[in-house]
């Protein structure tokens, strides 16, 4: 499979992660800042062979300001653990930096980013795919796989499978919230063991193409 991953013109390559993080801080590309408690930007070595990318923070992260540390982040950590993946060699991001919610009562619940707020956020995503150059980009889940590719993409077709595209390799699997919402333990289970199983395809694509592992 190939398909073309757009470029964006950059107007400060030399540009570090923890400049870029803090000009981040001041994002107004889109509302999603008015009702969220701060930016939440991405966390790891650059450059890094793997990067995983998400949807958006949740309401933890949009407390702590870091990716993946709420109910999600530790299916991930779990899997990744299964997996043989060292997280602390990873960079971790999601498409969209600020929490989409809506007020429930005392809950912040959850609301899936639309289309212009993906592609508004993508303009820091490109930075950081620039600066951290992976091997391997992991999308988790369809908003993550369709922000990359500025398409939409279905799981079920492109699930664990590397497509190259014109910024290196993507490999598509799903994003650990959908292990939440099964109906029950057992199907949780299943879908971990799957999740676990797409993670170690990437870690082996990896290897596979370089002798160092994770």
């Amino acid at each position: 499979m190939e398909a073309q991953l757009p470029i964006a013109s950059y107007d400060y390559e030399a540009m570090d992660l923890s400049h870029l993080r803090d000009e981040a801080t001041r994002c107004r590309r889109c509302s999603l800042w008015r009702n969220a408690t701060q930016t939440v930007f991405g966390e790891g070595p650059a450059p890094a062979r793997m990067m995983l990318v998400g949807e958006q923070p949740g309401d933890k992260e949009d407390r702590a300001g870091r990716p993946f540390v709420g109910p999600a982040g530790l299916i991930l950590d779990q899997a990744l653990e299964e997996a043989g993946i060292d997280r602390a060699k990873v960079y971790v991001t999601n498409a969209v930096k600020h929490f989409k919610n809506e007020q429930r009562g005392k809950r912040r619940l959850h609301k899936k980013p639309n289309a212009g707020e993906i592609k508004a956020c993508r303009w820091w995503l490109d930075r950081e795919l620039t600066l951290v150059r992976p091997r391997l980009t992991v999308a988790l889940g369809a908003s993550a796989a369709s922000a990359l590719l500025q398409r939409p993409v279905t799981i079920a077709r492109a699930r664990a499978q590397p497509l190259q595209t014109a910024l290196g390799t993507l490999w598509i699997t799903v994003h650990p919230s959908f292990l939440l919402r099964q109906p029950d333990e057992t199907s949780r289970q299943r879908e971990f063991v799957r999740f676990v199983k797409d993670l170690h395809g990437a870690k082996d694509w990896l290897a596979s193409h370089r002798k160092r592992v994770l």
